[in-house]
């Protein structure tokens, strides 16, 4: 036999000789209990303020358009309704445009949002702009009306980062297409 084997059995025993079955549960037992208090504890939450990193505010940004109210900074913003991603509009472009040095992705996934100015459902477009790493500002997860991944059109947690040069996510955008139809 080896040098190392003989070491490893060596080494084997001796634990197997000083520790029982039950400290050895009673080991487990205490990492578990200390990895389920990891999530309780407190961290900062200034992304979900409209906060960026280093807790800068993020300027208010509106269209100026009475029938397009609302902040686009903001999750509540009415186009934002099956969002997820970091907020185009809060990392230099805007709800519809992404910020330079990206592009948008041609491949999309679709909401359908109600506009409390006129009380009609629009659909949306959500493309993300894909080119420079996360912008990691405004994070934004609404999942009204999200379907499973069988149906990936309308689904928003995938990387639709394809078709573009590059498949790095940066933020996404919520592009208007139209009015919706009147459900009958």
């Amino acid at each position: 036999m080896s040098g190392l084997d003989k070491f490893s059995e060596k080494m084997t025993r001796r634990v197997a000789r000083a520790t029982s079955r039950r400290s050895l549960l009673t080991l487990i037992g205490g990492a578990l209990t200390g990895a389920a208090v990891i999530p309780v504890l407190p961290v900062s939450r200034a992304q979900a303020q409209g906060h960026g990193h280093g807790g800068d505010p993020v300027a208010p940004q509106t269209t100026g358009n009475p029938q397009d109210p609302g902040d686009q900074t903001q999750c509540d913003y009415w186009r934002y309704c099956a969002i997820d991603g970091f907020l185009c509009s809060c990392c230099g472009g805007t709800a519809s445009s992404c910020p330079p040095g990206t592009e948008m992705s041609p491949i999309t996934w679709i909401g359908t949002c109600l506009n409390p100015a006129d009380n009609r459902s629009y659909i949306v477009s959500y493309n993300d702009c894909c080119g420079k790493s996360s912008c990691g500002r405004c994070l934004c997860n609404r999942n009204e009306r999200d379907r499973p991944m069988v149906r990936p059109q309308a689904n928003n947690d995938i990387n639709w980062c394809l078709g573009t040069s590059s498949a790095i996510y940066n933020c996404s955008t919520a592009v208007i297409l139209g009015v919706a139809l009147e459900q009958q």
